[in-house]
């Protein structure tokens, strides 16, 4: 009995190691697509507040930190510049606004940026 339990045991450990690798592996690093839309001078402006950004942070994970991010609540004065009116905002460098949560991969077509 002692050594089906140790069986178990082990085959458990195995699986969650298992699972582990694969959603490791799935999530994928941003860091570089992130920094480069940051020195291309793509801006996003949005709020803690707001629920749409809160997604749109999260497409990024980790690497949302290298991306130029402006909160409106306590940048008034750069979102009112910009003309920003909703959030999130993308603001491209020729000053063209992206309303809403965008996609990555237009966030890529529009600045030339490998995802």
């Amino acid at each position: 009995m002692k050594l089906t339990n140790k069986k178990v045991g082990i085959g458990a450990i195995i699986v969650i190691t298992i699972l582990i690798l694969i959603f490791s592996s799935q999530s994928k690093d941003y860091e570089e697509f992130a920094n480069c839309l940051t020195q291309k001078g793509v801006s996003m402006a949005g709020t803690e507040w707001c629920s749409h950004c809160k997604t749109q942070k999260e497409m990024f994970g980790e690497s949302f930190q290298y991306i130029d991010y402006h909160n409106c609540d306590l940048e008034r004065e750069w979102c009112m510049t910009k003309g920003i009116q909703g959030y999130p905002s993308w603001v491209l460098p020729n000053g063209e606004l992206l309303p809403g949560t965008q996609t990555l991969s237009k966030l890529a077509e529009l600045s030339n940026c490998s995802i």
